[in-house]
């Protein structure tokens, strides 16, 4: 029973900071490919609520990424959002975009 609850316990600690972590590798993402383009960073991602950045952030956030291929403002961030890196990570994104939207009620700092 000690063995199961210790077990349980590691697994739940894994996990917080294993997401914890991924918030700040979104933010690492938007901070280094995003914020060349979105100038402020802080007001652009708590722009729009969760329900939202669910729906670009979907399928690897294919959504996104098309956003911007369609966008010849962005022409700039084509070859990142063509890119397997970009679906790679987009779960960081995602994860970060979720974290700091408008209905979150938290602020991120990009700095």
């Amino acid at each position: 029973m000690v063995k199961f609850l210790f077990i349980l316990l590691s697994l739940t600690i894994f996990s917080i900071t294993s997401s914890n972590a991924a918030i700040y590798k979104g933010q690492r993402i938007f901070i280094k490919k995003c914020l060349h383009c979105h100038k402020d960073g802080q007001n652009f991602v708590s722009e729009y609520k969760m329900s939202h950045w669910k729906k670009l952030m979907k399928k690897k956030g294919a959504p996104l990424a098309e956003l911007h291929l369609k966008n010849k403002k962005a022409k700039k961030s084509w070859k990142y959002f063509e890119s397997r890196k970009y679906a790679r990570k987009s779960k960081h994104l995602k994860q970060f975009l979720m974290e700091y939207a408008k209905d979150s009620g938290n602020v991120p700092a990009c700095n």
